[in-house]
């Protein structure tokens, strides 16, 4: 039988790893978004460092900056088996995106873990 301070410090132990995970989920967080093209359409992460930097947080400012500065280059996402055979949504390829050959930005979300670019 556990004893009222075995509880105890359990309970820290595991209120302690819980906050570190949660804070460091925050510091790795990616936002998706699907680029529509004319041929098709893509998945592309923007960490919160590089959607501060293009002067916002959604769609929309990812859509400005790529018709402001006429190309951005981003990580292309797609889904892969991870190290430990479940599904997640990770970094393929870094790519180049044109600004005339986009049609559309929009938001994208996944039930997969995200994992962070390099």
């Amino acid at each position: 039988m556990l004893s009222r301070c075995d509880l105890i410090k359990g309970a820290a132990i595991a209120l302690l790893t819980l906050s570190t995970q949660g804070a460091w989920a925050q510091e790795t967080k990616m936002n998706l978004f699907k680029i529509v093209t004319i041929k098709d359409e893509i998945v592309v992460g923007l960490s919160a460092q590089e959607l501060h930097a293009l002067g916002g947080n959604d769609a929309s400012a990812v859509a400005h900056a790529l018709a402001q500065k006429g190309d951005l280059t981003v990580w292309q996402y797609n889904v892969h088996r991870g190290p430990n055979g479940e599904l997640q949504q990770a970094p393929t390829a870094k790519i180049g995106l044109l600004a005339h050959a986009s049609l559309r930005v929009e938001p994208y979300t996944t039930p997969y873990q995200i994992v962070p670019h390099p």
